[in-house]
């Protein structure tokens, strides 16, 4: 229903419309949709469809002496837009070709004051009653400013009220500042009727409330409809009766002409100032596009280049990346970087800090992870709810968090954790369908199983693993040529097997990692990438340990070999890579201890002295890391044995030594490891008594290694090889462990 200015009011009859509608206010001569089943509300119409005989209607309308030419009537929790709207219609200036004309709201005036408001308007009277009374009936108009606010204002109802009752005949006009019109009439949306009670309610001629529903004209000031300035001009155009379109195109022309005015006379300064201005302007272009060719170059460094150097494993490259990044913005205030430079300088960060680990300088590494955390988090706290800033953010946190559980620090390898799988979590939140965000989920995961292996919880780590791994299998199914997937399906494979062989499962967890081995091979002879190289040394030495303790000691030295080829490899391309030559370390001793097993002591000496020598050029890098100080422990046992086996007794009992020496020296986290190993060093020691003949000595050392033992902890197969063995030793019974050990398949030689 359109109600127009001046012509008789008529009942509408109720819309039924979808309840999908959109809702919007709609003023004179624009299209117009309702929404959510509210009433529609009256349009401020075109004059180009009045009857013939206007003039006649007109002359019947009742004229008033008006001292206001509106009333503004609003909540004062609305101030800001009130301010606004009293200020832009008392200096508004009607088109000169609209002054004069005769419309149904009367003479069409220059100036639309005054505008009455209470705040300004009212004297220091106590009677303030009377005043306001006495402005509402000089008024020619009421402007509600409806929002939330004024619908629950009694003061505002009031006016609304007194001026339909003591003017009936006048026009109250709405101006939307928030909230919805009519949606007090839906159950659990009353918080956001933005109408008063009066303002829904007609009124008759005398001046008296009929029950009956009201449409009252309406302009929409939201952001989300009109906004101010098309609103205002509606506003407007209702109080002279004009239609909009008159005023929309009268403003423009009004407007062009004063913007000719103020070109024409900035002509003459513009022609004084040319020559510097263009200058000036040269040479702002020229650097902001050095700037952008600098930061283009820096994007493509840390984006195409670095994806193309990481597969080859040059770390002097990658670093080189990084420093030229990290020179260009160390040049610039970080405070006034851009989101994206401070992306990029983190990146940068990032990338150096992962080169200093790769190197094996992890309180470097450590460090400069630190500080790409801090720029990722400003990045963040920039725009919280960008899931990419949150992703750079999280690769840092896990980077820092993976370098505490190296260096054995697990509460703050665990805190970090939490925290990535949280923002893990929120990015999933904020992206659901995006695969990359599922996949951070599911490193999260991991993360905490390895958290769990290390606190030794290997059931739950067992089972938290398994969940990782069937989602990555779900993941890999639907997607098979994503590697992402695939790198990450062999991660948990491994760790998986991890945790079953330490809970007793060596058959399942020998499947797993024989599942390992296949996909990475499969891998690496597509994409020749060294990082399934490197994942195979790993891999194939923890396939021949799971051999190895079932007794079959040929498979074993067969994954062993491979695994030891894979890092030889890998070092040729790369001698400084910290973290080969630790894999491959590893990957000799182990192969040396089953040489042994094998009887081949010659072959099982070469092996060692190379991994030995190796080991001593990594603690030369970093003498307290655990990792390496383990290597050397393992260095002195395995020389220890070949001593033993060859019944060099005096060297035997030297290397054990120096083995138990090395062995209290490591603080790797998980000390109840650390200390069946060290265990394990004084069993070796009291054999090498025991061949001394030195059988008090040899009691001692067993004594020593039962001392160490912990006490409630769980025992992985070989820990509780070796405690059975000190038992022996002891002549203590160790039937319950030897049991256990023959029910779950483990025929280890080496023990």
């Amino acid at each position: 229903m359109t109600a127009h200015i001046g012509a008789p009011a008529r009942a509408a009859k109720p819309l039924q419309m979808d309840s999908r509608d959109s809702y919007r206010l709609v003023l004179t001569g624009l299209t117009e949709s309702v929404g959510a089943g509210m009433p529609k509300l009256a349009q401020l119409a075109r004059r180009d469809d009045a009857p013939r005989n206007e003039a006649a209607e007109l002359r019947r309308i009742p004229r008033f002496q008006h001292r206001f030419y509106a009333f503004l009537s609003y909540s004062h929790k609305d101030k800001e837009l009130a301010d606004w709207l009293h200020r832009e219609l008392e200096r508004f200036r009607v088109p000169r070709s609209l002054r004069g004309r005769l419309t149904g709201n009367g003479v069409v005036p220059a100036r639309l004051t005054p505008i009455f408001r209470d705040q300004h308007d009212l004297s220091a009277s106590d009677d303030l009653g009377h005043e306001i009374k006495g402005a509402l009936n000089s008024s020619q108009f009421l402007v509600v400013l409806c929002s939330p606010a004024s619908a629950k204002s009694q003061w505002v109802n009031a006016e609304i009220e007194l001026f339909k009752r003591t003017r009936p005949d006048g026009c109250v006009l709405a101006a939307i500042a928030a909230g919805e019109p009519f949606a007090g009439d839906f159950p659990g949306r009353e918080d956001e009727e933005c109408f008063p009670p009066a303002l829904k309610q007609k009124y008759d001629r005398r001046g008296r409330p009929t029950g009956k529903r009201a449409e009252p004209l309406a302009a929409d000031f939201r952001a989300s409809a009109d906004g101010r300035r098309l609103a205002f001009l509606k506003l407007v155009a209702g109080m002279l009766g004009v239609a909009l379109d008159d005023l929309v195109q009268r403003e423009t022309t009004r407007r062009h002409r004063r913007l000719g005015y103020l070109a024409a006379a900035s002509l003459a300064g513009m022609a004084v100032t040319s020559t510097l201005a263009i200058t000036a302007i040269q040479a702002r272009d020229a650097a902001r596009d050095q700037r952008r060719e600098a930061e283009g170059l820096v994007a493509f460094m840390l984006g195409d280049l670095k994806d193309k150097l990481e597969p080859i494993g040059k770390l002097d490259a990658l670093d080189g990346v990084g420093s030229r990044v990290l020179a260009y913005y160390g040049k610039q205030d970080a405070s006034e970087l851009s989101d994206a430079a401070l992306l990029q300088r983190s990146r940068a960060l990032s990338l150096m800090a992962e080169v200093s680990y790769l190197r094996g300088d992890l309180a470097t590494s450590s460090g400069l992870y630190r500080q790409a955390m801090l720029g990722t988090a400003e990045a963040m706290r920039r725009n919280p709810d960008d899931p990419t800033r949150i992703f750079d953010h999280a690769q840092n946190v896990f980077y820092v968090g993976e370098i505490a559980l190296n260096q054995g620090r697990l509460d703050d390898a665990e805190r970090q954790m939490r925290e990535y799988k949280s923002l893990a979590l929120k990015m999933v939140a904020l992206g659901p369908d995006n695969m990359k965000w599922r996949m951070e989920e599911q490193y999260a995961e991991v993360d905490l199983g390895l958290i769990l292996l290390n606190q030794r919880r290997f059931s739950e780590a067992a089972a938290q693993f398994t969940l990782a791994l069937n989602t990555i299998d779900a993941l890999t199914t639907a997607d098979p040529s994503n590697g992402d997937y695939q790198k990450s399906r062999t991660e948990s494979l491994a760790w998986l097997a991890e945790a079953q062989s330490a809970e007793g499962r060596l058959a399942e967890a020998t499947i797993q990692r024989e599942r390992q081995v296949a996909l990475l091979n499969g891998m690496l002879k597509r994409t020749g990438d060294v990082v399934y190289r490197q994942k195979l040394i790993a891999a194939e030495r923890g396939l021949g340990n799971l051999y190895g303790a079932r007794g079959q000691v040929e498979l074993a030295l067969q994954h062993f070999r491979a695994a030891v080829d894979q890092a030889d490899q890998l070092t040729s391309i790369e001698p400084d890579n910290a973290l080969w030559l630790e894999f491959g370390t590893n990957a000799r001793l182990d192969f040396a201890t089953y040489l042994m097993a094998a009887h081949d002591s010659g072959q099982a000496s070469s092996q060692g002295d190379a991994a030995c020598k190796t080991v001593g050029g990594l603690l030369a890098k970093d003498p307290r890391r655990p990792i390496w100080r383990a290597a050397l422990r393992d260095c002195w046992t395995l020389r220890g044995r070949i001593a033993l086996a060859g019944r060099a007794t005096d060297q035997a009992v030297s290397s054990a030594q120096k083995a138990v020496a090395a062995a209290k020296s490591v603080e790797s986290g998980d000390s109840v490891g650390d200390r069946y190993a060290l265990a394990e060093t004084y069993r070796l020691l009291g054999d090498a008594f025991r061949l001394k003949g030195d059988r008090a000595a040899a009691s001692a050392a067993w004594n020593a290694g039962m001392a160490v033992l912990p006490t409630g902890a769980a025992e992985r197969p070989s820990e509780a090889a070796t405690h059975a063995i000190l038992l022996q030793r002891l002549g203590h019974d160790a039937g319950q462990l030897t049991r256990r050990l023959a029910a779950i398949g483990y025929r280890n030689p080496v023990s």
